[in-house]
């Protein structure tokens, strides 16, 4: 099983990645965003937005069992993030948990 904060850790050091509700929604729309991960305490608002345009885009979409506060640290941060896009894995293995866990 792959440990989903090394693979967002090595995605962040070795890949392209967004940070932020709107650079997802926007990725998502373009159908440049290769994932998508939302942390638990995301907005439900900003989760059903990126949820939604997930579906049509056939984008995978993962919550992150941890608040924005975890997401944040994870990705070396000092701020929260709700929500993460990956554009391009890098050396990650992350896009293996779109085949395991979509929301």
């Amino acid at each position: 099983m792959i440990d989903i904060n090394k693979a967002i850790a090595t995605a962040i050091r070795t890949g392209k990645v967004l940070i932020g509700a709107k650079s997802a929604l926007e990725s998502v729309k373009t159908g440049k965003a290769r994932l998508i991960i939302v942390a638990t305490n995301c907005p439900q608002k900003t989760r059903e937005d990126i949820a939604y345009y997930c579906g049509l885009s056939d984008i995978p979409l993962i919550a992150y069992n941890g608040t924005s506060v975890d997401m944040g640290a994870v990705c070396g941060k000092s701020f929260m993030v709700s929500v993460l896009t990956l554009r391009e894995p890098g050396d990650s293995e992350i896009l293996k948990l779109s085949e395991v866990a979509n929301v």
